[in-house]
């Protein structure tokens, strides 16, 4: 094999990878940026989730971390509030009436012990 064969850019070589990477790249950077995006809207660090999107060693294992803490936090509840402040602000509203009020916080304080 002559040493112009393996300077060859057909086949394999640095085109065909160079395009692959630049493509990788590209699906980082969407990805990144509506990862971002999603996290600001929930008030997480969006650039701190951006950045370790863009790394591409820990990508795939970034995006998996912040999937599940994205929906550990979507799942806390209305806004991370507990039963009692909803039921709180719904009374303060005028929304339900005090009867209902306290029959309800009963239920809600024996739920919770029981």
């Amino acid at each position: 094999m002559a040493m112009g064969d393996m300077m060859d850019w057909g086949g394999w070589g640095w085109p065909f990878m160079g395009f692959w990477m630049i493509g990788l790249w590209l699906v980082l950077a969407v990805i990144g940026i509506l990862v971002y995006q999603d996290a600001q809207k929930r008030g997480m660090n969006g650039l701190l989730w951006l950045v370790l999107l863009l790394i591409p060693m820990f990508s795939v294992v970034a995006l998996i971390l912040y999937l599940v803490l994205r929906e550990a936090k979507t799942t806390a509840g209305a806004g991370g509030k507990s039963a009692g402040m909803i039921l709180d602000e719904r009374y303060a509203r005028g929304d339900i009436s005090r009867e209902e009020y306290i029959r309800m916080k009963d239920d809600i304080t024996q739920k919770g012990t029981g």
